[in-house]
């Protein structure tokens, strides 16, 4: 009788493993902060479910995600046209949060806010304006002890959805940047420094004076790192904040298409912060494994119900509502 019992318990331990889950994504920086919190908090609920996710940037995320080496990916930069058509795995791709991209500084002995036009950050990473005390900067700066050093511009190395947004919106704001590097989750910088990771840009800008970049709003605030004010489309100059976020995503919320392809940034309204985007998994439509596909569905339903609520305590902007409840349909689809 014992033995049975030894039999039955060793059955239902290995039933259980059978039945565990262990899923694996990758992708994007920008959101690794949630996406981690996330994933915690759901494989505490659901201890069958393990999700092991690598912040190794978007373009590896979409890249790992349509030849089908992880379950899912994640990006800040919508997939193109090609990417699609040329995807091994067909791929949906579902809004989870909006973020901001902010510009950092590490300037010592100026303890100001100081104000960013789009031109301003356009010139610096077309090597136009090289010295802090610039006029394009000073201008808008009145009274700020500027130094009269060389501004070290500092980027995202591998291909990035945090430089996708920073290109596009700069892009959309001066025709000089679009015409010389232009949009892309990787392009070819004439000035600077490339570092690893929304991670490696911050550390780098923490560690050298007089440097200039960009990273997610939550990677300024974790570390204390000073980040400036952008003049938006209306020309107010706005900090990015969850709630200059979510009236840029407000202001364009009627144009987003059915994929959920859709730029944000330099959006109208005077309250809109201009460096705003959607950030996205991208999810196998059908499912190679239906186990792990049912246990990512029903993971999505639970970010959806509980997870958006926790957004704005990592600086991030849920979905607003009407996209939320179309994302909701769009889940039901998946397979």
């Amino acid at each position: 009788m014992k033995r049975k019992f030894i039999a039955s318990g060793l059955l239902a331990v290995c039933a259980a493993a059978a039945s565990a889950q262990n899923i694996s994504g990758a992708g994007a920086t920008f959101p690794y902060p949630i996406y981690s919190k996330w994933f915690n908090e759901y494989s505490q609920i659901h201890p069958d479910v393990k999700i092991n996710y690598q912040s190794i940037g978007s373009g590896g995320g979409i890249r790992q995600v349509t030849e089908g080496t992880v379950d899912f990916g994640a990006s800040d930069a919508t997939m193109t046209d090609q990417q699609l058509h040329d995807a091994k795995v067909k791929v949906t791709a579902i809004p989870t949060v909006l973020g901001a991209v902010v510009p950092v500084y590490n300037l010592p002995g100026v303890n100001q806010e100081l104000k960013f036009t789009d031109d301003a950050i356009a010139g610096i990473y077309l090597g136009k304006i090289t010295k802090w005390n610039d006029p394009y900067i000073a201008k808008e700066n009145p009274g700020v002890n500027l130094p009269d050093a060389n501004i070290l511009p500092v980027y995202r190395s591998e291909g990035s959805g945090t430089t996708f947004i920073f290109t596009d919106y700069l892009s959309k704001v001066s025709p000089l940047f679009k015409s010389t590097i232009g949009t892309g989750a990787a392009v070819k910088w004439p000035v600077g420094i490339g570092q690893k990771g929304n991670e490696g840009v911050a550390g780098m800008i923490r560690q050298s004076k007089f440097s200039f970049g960009y990273v997610e709003l939550i990677y300024a605030t974790q570390n204390h790192m000073q980040f400036g004010t952008v003049r938006n489309k209306a020309g107010r100059f706005v900090k990015a904040s969850t709630d200059t976020v979510t009236a840029a995503a407000a202001a364009d919320a009627k144009t987003i298409p059915a994929d959920y392809r859709v730029s944000i940034t330099n959006a109208a309204g005077p309250d809109s912060y201009p460096i705003s985007s959607f950030t996205w998994l991208l999810i196998p439509t059908v499912a190679k494994d239906p186990a792990k596909g049912k246990a990512l569905v029903e993971f999505l339903n639970w970010m959806l119900e509980h997870g958006e609520s926790e957004a704005t305590g990592l600086t991030y902007a849920p979905l607003p509502k009407a996209v939320a409840d179309r994302v909701k349909q769009t889940v039901g689809t998946l397979r």
